[in-house]
């Protein structure tokens, strides 16, 4: 409940988790039929990169600026164009300084049929969201744990669905909690698609939030990770990975064509690393 996200706005981590968002928005918005989208970690929805928290930490130096520092490999640059173009409008002098957190992202990419629910546990952070979106129509905020947020939402009644979980990762078990999630999210409505952004630090803590997924009922599953230097227990985030249950299909040869150009602007040295891969088989 003390994590702030702002601090780490725009990093490495985001990148990786807002490309595949928009990747997944883009591919689900191409049907007619309504849409609900929960964000069950949401922050604040933007980032001021100038502010006191994001400027003490400088993160996003290193990861959006890195990305954009250098003009983007013709293939690349047409995948990411929603992404670009969102941080373009929030910047349209082209200084970078507005950052778009998930909430941002989705709410500018759905369609007036569809819904939002942006869930935030901190009060300030519940606050600024709800100040800043309540009066979208489409948008409810609400102050819950994730899990209990998880709950109350599913199953949506526009029978198609994205849950995203960002937790901070912060807490002992909060891998175990995750894992716990998807199987409340999978019973409760086995169809929707879900995004789950874990942290990669030392090798094979994200084992049981992988294994879960490995066992639900679902095909296809994929596991995209980015890492950026050497990983080990006490050295702090060293990349991240994200699970997506019930994938778009055209989503892994995406990622196969954007991860080496994450991996080499983003990448440490030679540390870089891109990777997708089926965790479950497809159909």
């Amino acid at each position: 409940m003390n994590y702030r996200h702002a601090f780490h706005a725009g990093n490495h981590a985001d990148v990786l988790k807002h490309i595949v968002l928009m990747r997944v928005l883009d591919y689900l918005l191409r049907k007619d039929k309504p849409l609900a989208v929960l964000d069950a970690h949401a922050g604040i929805g933007r980032y001021d990169l100038k502010g006191a928290e994001a400027y003490k930490t400088g993160e996003w130096k290193d990861g959006i600026g890195r990305l954009l520092a250098e003009p983007l490999p013709e293939k690349v640059r047409a995948l990411l164009a929603t992404y670009l173009n969102i941080i373009h409008d929030l910047n349209p002098d082209g200084a970078m300084r507005f950052y778009p957190g998930s909430p941002e992202i989705i709410e500018r990419l759905l369609r007036r049929e569809d819904r939002i629910i942006l869930n935030e546990l901190h009060p300030q952070d519940a606050d600024t969201l709800t100040a800043r979106y309540s009066a979208d129509k489409r948008v409810r905020v609400t102050r819950l744990d994730a899990a209990v947020a998880v709950k109350a939402a599913l199953p949506f009644a526009e029978r198609r669905g994205l849950v995203l979980l960002d937790p901070a990762f912060e807490v002992a078990g909060e891998m175990e909690k995750s894992a716990r999630m998807l199987d409340h999210i999978i019973r409760r409505m086995q169809n929707t698609t879900v995004l789950a952004w874990y942290p990669l630090k030392a090798s094979g803590d994200e084992a049981p939030l992988l294994t879960q997924a490995a066992a639900l009922p679902c095909s296809g599953t994929l596991v995209a990770e980015l890492r950026v230097r050497e990983g080990f227990a006490e050295g702090g985030l060293a990349g991240s990975g994200l699970l997506v249950i019930n994938p778009p299909h055209t989503l892994k040869a995406e990622l196969e064509e954007l991860l080496p150009t994450l991996a080499v602007r983003l990448g440490i040295g030679e540390w870089g690393r891109g990777s997708v891969r089926e965790l479950t088989p497809p159909h």
